[in-house]
């Protein structure tokens, strides 16, 4: 073998791997900006197939992507003004009922903390005092210091303005990646060598079903998660119930965690109405939450993406010790990922093999 042609056969690698490199690393230098691609290719992929539904019955794919876009803030309109009546009322009650509240925590919640601390041994414990103290720095904090108060104001109206912003520019590059996609995807699609596109193919539609199976799974969880929040509320007469149910539904995106996170205002709320109730809704959320963790998870998720339940639950665990609560949400979709991946070259690799042929493995793809 000559020297030109050793050199023809690596010029394609070691481009694409320079170019990969500087890919990479640009990415990485730009990571604080990426929040909005990040989000833009996601909504894409959750709406493209709305909008190739709307395709196949002829409707041009820009008005299509208008009309999905119309269709879900008509969506979302039709619900805040459906459940706004009821929630403002709960707010309003929760802000008016908040110095009461506060009141009753001074004269009954701490001194019975107290009381049981004292039980044990622990009789120095001043809550009361520390409380009050507390109060009282901040309230001398707020008024020494107008211009930090000011500060944080002003902080908070230029994160809402910023998400606003935000908001606009994921859902434009969204459009703009739905009304290209299949020049996205032959973009890609031309890096692969031509005797490999029809194996590329493959992958993308193994990677596309499992990914589409995740979404199912996450969105059947949050639905069960929030009736049956809402169940028991309603069922123990928990104030701002709805409220509360919606925060759990919403908050049940975040495997296992969003449970956790959840019960702490229900239980708050919850001791406002009585001892009684607050261990009713604690016990009632910690069900749930070992609904969702040991079947709802493990099962939903497992069949709907094709994972088996063991490696669910493996995900959940390492991506949240790795990486935190983004790790958890983000921990079923990669493993879905790397399960097609893994499948896919296990496939390549039989197929020079007469004897791995009918492997259960190569085949369609399995609950993995």
């Amino acid at each position: 073998m000559d020297s030109e042609t050793i050199r023809s056969r690596w010029r394609r690698p070691v481009f694409l791997g320079v170019v990969a490199v500087i890919v990479c690393a640009t990415l990485w230098l730009s990571q604080a900006v990426m929040f909005p691609f990040v989000m833009a290719l996601v909504l894409a992929y959750l709406l493209t197939p709305a909008v190739a539904w709307a395709e196949r019955r002829r409707v041009p794919r820009a008005a299509a992507i208008i009309g999905v876009y119309l269709m879900g803030i008509l969506a979302l309109a039709f619900f805040v003004r459906a459940s706004s009546p009821r929630l403002v009322s709960e707010v309003q009650r929760l802000r008016d009922e908040f110095p009461s509240l506060l009141s009753e925590a001074k004269e009954s919640w701490i001194p019975w903390l107290e009381a049981r601390l004292a039980e044990i041994g622990l009789r120095d414990v001043d809550l009361s005092g520390k409380a009050n103290d507390k109060i009282a720095e901040l309230r001398m904090w707020l008024t020494q210091n107008p211009a930090e108060v000011y500060k944080m104001g002003k902080n908070i109206v230029a994160g809402v303005s910023r998400g606003i912003f935000l908001s606009f520019i994921t859902l434009m590059l969204a459009a703009y990646i739905m009304l290209t996609r299949e020049r996205i995807v032959g973009f890609f699609r031309l890096l692969v060598r031509p005797s490999a596109r029809d194996d590329y193919d493959h992958l993308l539609i193994r990677i596309d079903r499992g990914l589409s199976g995740v979404v199912r799974g996450q969105l059947i969880i949050c639905l069960i998660n929030g009736v049956l929040s809402a169940i028991g509320f309603a069922m123990v007469g928990l104030k701002y119930w709805p409220v509360l149910a919606l925060v759990a539904a919403v908050l049940s995106l975040i495997p296992i965690f969003g449970s956790i996170i959840s019960t702490i205002p229900a239980v708050a709320i919850g001791l406002t109405q009585g001892l009684g109730t607050a261990v009713f809704v604690l016990v009632w959320i910690v069900g749930i939450h070992q609904l969702e963790a040991n079947l709802l998870n493990p099962k939903i998720m497992g069949d709907a993406a094709k994972l088996h339940p063991v490696l669910v639950v493996f995900s959940l665990l390492a991506g949240e010790h790795l990486f935190g609560v983004v790790g958890a949400l983000l921990a079923v979709p990669c493993m879905s990922i790397a399960k097609s991946l893994f499948i896919h070259f296990l496939q390549a690799a039989n197929a020079g093999d007469p004897e791995l042929q009918g492997d259960c493995l190569t085949g369609p793809p399995s609950n993995l």
